[in-house]
């Protein structure tokens, strides 16, 4: 046998793995799911207990929370970093998020533009006949 077939069994499996992905631990996922709990009962009791007055910041904040919460399921469930893959799993998450912004962001410029253009002000109803 040569060298390079020592490493196959039978069925065309390699015995070792060359990935540089990270590997699943139940660490990992224990301190992952810690996470997440914590995130999720953070503005949970911020709402309950109304600990802001403005709705406008407590929405804020829970946006935070929400954002900080995708990233810890990204690291600690999805196992996403620069190293798996060579690199083009981030790549390919980099692109969908500029993807995701210019729509949101163009969509709300348009939602915007055609209330503000298409809403007559209050003064200018009052010259109409």
């Amino acid at each position: 046998m040569s060298a390079h077939q020592d490493n196959h069994d039978p069925h065309g499996h390699d015995d070792h793995h060359d990935d540089d992905g990270p590997h699943s631990t139940v660490k990992g996922y224990t301190i992952g799911f810690v996470l997440s709990v914590i995130l999720t009962v953070i503005p949970f009791y911020l709402v309950m207990a109304k600990v802001f007055d403005s709705s406008s910041t407590t929405a804020l904040v829970i946006l935070g929370f929400a954002a900080v919460q995708i990233v810890v399921h990204m690291i600690y469930f999805l196992h996403m970093n620069t190293k798996v893959e060579g690199g083009w799993s981030m790549l390919a998450l980099i692109f969908t998020l500029v993807l995701v912004v210019i729509t949101l962001a163009g969509s709300l410029w348009v939602m915007y533009h055609l209330n503000h253009n298409m809403m007559p002000m209050i003064h200018d109803m009052k010259n109409m006949p």
